[in-house]
């Protein structure tokens, strides 16, 4: 159970760029691939409370929904924001839907944004 929870914790820990060549490894020598969207969902409490409803977001993501007609300036604003190389931040643009940056604060996001929308982007925060 131990050996588990350690690969958990270094999955959990993977950088993006980690994370994407993960899942071209998998994809790619064992033929496994993320279910639609791509995204974990977990679990939360099983409550029922509406108590974490009232409470106000503090962390978003920023998920680009589409490139728009300038595909080339969206890809140089994710490599800027992302860090990432230009084969990913190609595929990144490219996938759609995707998220560029999760859990960062809402002033955060709002740059964000406005970076993606500025060179042609429809952006979406959630």
């Amino acid at each position: 159970m131990a050996d588990l929870k350690k690969l958990a914790e270094e999955i959990v820990g993977l950088t993006l760029l980690e994370a994407q060549e993960l899942k071209t490894i998998l994809k790619d020598e064992y033929g496994i691939e993320p279910a639609a969207g791509g995204a974990v969902m977990m679990a939360g409490p099983a409550d029922g409370g509406g108590g974490a409803a009232a409470e106000e977001q503090t962390e978003f993501d920023v998920i680009l929904k589409s490139a728009g007609a300038s595909k080339i300036n969206v890809i140089k604003e994710v490599r800027g924001i992302t860090g990432l190389g230009l084969k990913e931040a190609k595929e990144l643009v490219e996938a759609g839907g995707k998220a560029v940056k999760e859990q960062v604060s809402k002033d955060e996001a709002e740059e964000i944004k406005g970076k993606l929308e500025a060179a042609g982007a429809e952006v979406e925060l959630k």
